[in-house]
């Protein structure tokens, strides 16, 4: 189509689909409509919850439909959701009896906002005091401090503009707790911990703006002001970590999610906060939405199922149920703006990565970024982001403490990746234990890290999963200083081993892992071992006293296929020593730097000339020499 060179998706491809998959949860709904049970594997809330979930999440869609298309309303949404809603808050747990329930009352608030018209308007009065009744048991509620502030004020907001309680020591609170996530160039933090991930673009940059809109009088226009900023900095950059193939940046917590990865492009559309033309704005979102359709999303029942393409349970954490992936229609949240609005008669312009090569920095999550545009991959690493806070011994989670994440692969999510970091890792690898964890190490600059290496009996920890690293005890290793180099397809990446060094232990680096629904294909030449899948090579190459390549394999560890590769190189570690490999991740990577050890650092000359010094030691350490891993 003309309009969409790229994609191919209009608004009524959008809206199609939006209606397929609210339709598609009919079936599964109560008589009064106030349950969806959807099939699937409960979360540690059990079905009640799971079935609110369903419930208040597609209403929001319903919500967004009726309001981008002025209450015109083919398939009775208003309706549907009223007699829901009229059943519900006479039989679902409230906001106070249950902690899941007060996400989900954000998401009814929410929807009744934007369906105002069509839906509260034309309640009873007896129907909305009933809803306003369930909905105030937040008022006063403890919220963690977390993006979850948002879920308290967004239904006391809506509560004040229907005459229901609220309280301003609440939202005040709130807004405080959301200012102290910011931490600088359209980054938040959610939490205390180093926890970036896509809940900085899905939730904590949609809701300020979308509640500014809710009660005017209540956002101050300084901070409003501020807000914008944020979104229109954070989509410079997020615009940068979107493939060609439409993906998102495979890391964090609640991929399930999916295309919600959308919502701040749709922010950045719906309050013209950015100067990311509509143009673009419009291919990065419906590429986003396109790469899932394009893998069987939804399923053939019209569901979002657990999974990531099809069905993989493995991906969720406890508090994901089987209405938990409907969190994604916040990534159609451009279906709020009419037909006639910019973004949707804008032609689709090309992603950053389909311009150009790009590499750039990402200070506050840690990330060196780099995109390519001959295989469209974007990949990051890594020297700032666990999930955690400096110190903490727990496990490295696989979702956020490896060492790189990209568009076109997924890291390994089976027992093995919870218990060890097995891939795109600087690990000492221990006979009994496996590989270390690099999970509370110190960030020393944009680029390099260091790590106090240590093992986690993960077997023994019983507590819920919410993508943070597992705990158990410990075993102490060596200290690790880690570093990297990143341009093109390759990264460089150096280590220096710090500290008391056992015989029994190996020094490993892992590379980029590869699935597929065949077992990838292997080459092991001397220090170089290389894996290929679905058009893309994985490569660890070095000449630098490594003396072991192996290839570690997988199965059923990975939501894109059920065999996955990974390649790996070895030695016995001295002290002091700079470790160096080139670890590459594309579809015809461009040839292999000359690498130049030096007595604190590496110097890396790139196929093109450029060069690059990578600083791991402010004294020398390890000695000098040239190396060629090609």
């Amino acid at each position: 189509m003309r309009e969409a060179p790229y994609t191919g998706l209009t608004r009524e491809t959008w809206a199609a689909t939006a209606d397929r998959l609210l339709l598609s949860l009919r079936p599964f709904a109560s008589p009064d409509h106030a349950r969806i049970d959807l099939p699937g594997p409960p979360s540690a809330y059990g079905p009640d919850s799971d079935s609110l979930e369903a419930f208040a999440r597609s209403f929001l869609l319903a919500a967004i439909r009726l309001h981008g298309d002025q209450g015109k309303d083919t398939h009775n949404f208003a309706e549907w959701y009223a007699d829901g809603l009229r059943a519900g808050v006479r039989s679902w747990p409230r906001p106070d009896q249950l902690g899941q329930a007060k996400v989900e009352a954000c998401s009814i608030a929410l929807g009744l906002h934007l369906s105002r018209p069509w839906l509260w308007d034309n309640l009873n009065d007896e129907d909305r005091e009933q809803i306003v009744a369930w909905l105030a048991t937040v008022v006063g509620a403890e919220y963690p401090p977390i993006n979850w502030v948002w879920f308290q004020i967004v239904v006391e907001t809506f509560l004040k503009s229907v005459g229901g309680p609220w309280s301003i020591d609440d939202i005040q609170s709130g807004l405080a707790v959301h200012e102290s996530l910011y931490r600088d160039h359209g980054w938040y933090a959610d939490g205390p911990e180093r926890a970036f991930d896509h809940y900085n673009g899905w939730a904590l940059h949609v809701y300020p703006l979308l509640w500014a809109t809710m009660d005017p009088g209540l956002a101050k226009p300084e901070l409003v002001s501020a807000w914008r900023e944020r979104l229109a900095q954070y989509l410079r950059t997020t615009i940068h970590l979107i493939g060609s193939n439409g993906s998102p940046l495979v890391q964090g917590r609640s991929l399930t999610y999916r295309f919600a990865a959308a919502a701040p492009l749709w922010m950045g559309a719906i309050t013209g906060a950015t100067d990311v033309s509509p143009g673009q704005l419009r291919r990065a979102a419906s590429g986003v939405l396109a790469h899932f359709l394009d893998h069987g999303v939804p399923d053939e029942r019209g569901l979002l199922n657990l999974g990531w393409y099809g069905e993989w349970p493995r991906i969720a954490q406890s508090y994901s149920g089987p209405g938990s992936p409907y969190w994604a229609v916040k990534g159609m949240l451009g279906l709020m703006l009419p037909a006639d609005h910019a973004v949707w008669t804008a032609t689709e312009e090309p992603l950053p990565v389909e311009t150009g090569d790009f590499t750039l920095e990402a200070p506050e999550p840690g990330w060196l970024v780099s995109g390519t545009k001959y295989d469209g991959v974007v990949r990051i690493v890594n020297h700032g982001t666990d999930h955690s806070v400096p110190g903490d011994e727990r496990a490295d989670s696989p979702l956020y403490a490896r060492l790189a994440y990209s568009t076109h692969t997924m890291p390994p999510m089976d027992q093995a990746a919870w218990s060890g970091a097995i891939e795109n890792s600087v690990a000492i690898l221990h006979p009994e234990l496996g590989p270390s964890h690099r999970n509370g190490f110190t960030s020393v600059r944009t680029g390099v890290s260091k790590a106090k290496a240590h093992w986690v009996r993960t077997d023994e920890d019983k507590g819920p999963e919410h993508g943070s690293g597992r705990g158990g005890s410990v075993v102490e290793g060596p200290t690790l200083v880690m570093g990297s180099l990143l341009h093109g397809s390759h990264e460089v990446r150096a280590v220096v081993v710090e500290g008391k060094l056992e015989p029994e232990w190996k020094l490993e680096i892992s590379g980029w892992p590869l699935s597929a629904a065949e077992p990838p294909t292997e080459t092991v030449d001397g220090h170089k071992v290389r894996i290929t899948a679905g058009g893309l090579v994985s490569v660890v190459a070095a000449d630098n006293g490594f003396e072991w390549a192996e290839v570690r394999r997988l199965d059923q560890a990975s939501a894109v296929g059920n065999h996955t590769a990974i390649p790996c190189i070895r030695t016995v570690p001295e002290t002091g020593k700079i470790f160096v490999a080139v670890i590459t991740l594309g579809a015809a990577p461009e040839p292999l730097p000359h690498l130049t050890i030096e007595p604190a650092g590496v110097r890396a000359e790139w196929s093109g000339g450029r060069v690059d010094y990578l600083r791991l030691a402010d004294s020398p350490a390890g000695s000098g020499g040239s190396t060629n891993p090609g």
